[in-house]
């Protein structure tokens, strides 16, 4: 990857989501983005040879996504294994909409005082 990306747990972008119908370049710098989403998610045989793209045994330079995808962020960025770490959530994966927090615990506390009892069942706007 010739371009370097300089992203952290705080700073992670610019980053373009991906939308169904929309078309965007592909290329080797952009390609480890979206790799997973072309392949797994979209089904398709994706492979690079001699730097170049291709897609089902096509050269490819552009690619037009089939499905919506979001980003999901914990409520605890700094605790979160998140879409930071696991990539896009294509739209055929969203289950259901929280409501309310269920349960919030702090690790740094120790038995019952480790329960953030202001925030149970609070809910999520």
């Amino acid at each position: 990857m010739s371009q370097i990306l300089i992203w952290n747990e705080d700073n992670l972008g610019p980053l373009y989501v991906p939308e169904k119908g929309v078309t965007i370049e592909l290329t080797l710098d952009n390609l480890p983005l979206y790799k997973r989403i072309i392949g797994l998610y979209e089904k398709n045989n994706l492979f690079v040879k001699e730097n170049k793209i291709y897609i089902n045994g096509k050269e490819v330079n552009s690619y037009t996504f089939k499905m919506n995808y979001y980003i999901m962020m914990g409520d605890n960025r700094h605790d979160s294994a998140d879409s930071r770490f696991w990539g896009f959530v294509p739209e055929d994966h969203i289950v259901g909409k929280p409501k309310f927090i269920w349960l919030s615990i702090d690790k740094n506390k120790r038995f019952l005082s480790k329960i953030r009892w202001k925030r149970m069942f609070s809910g999520i706007s």
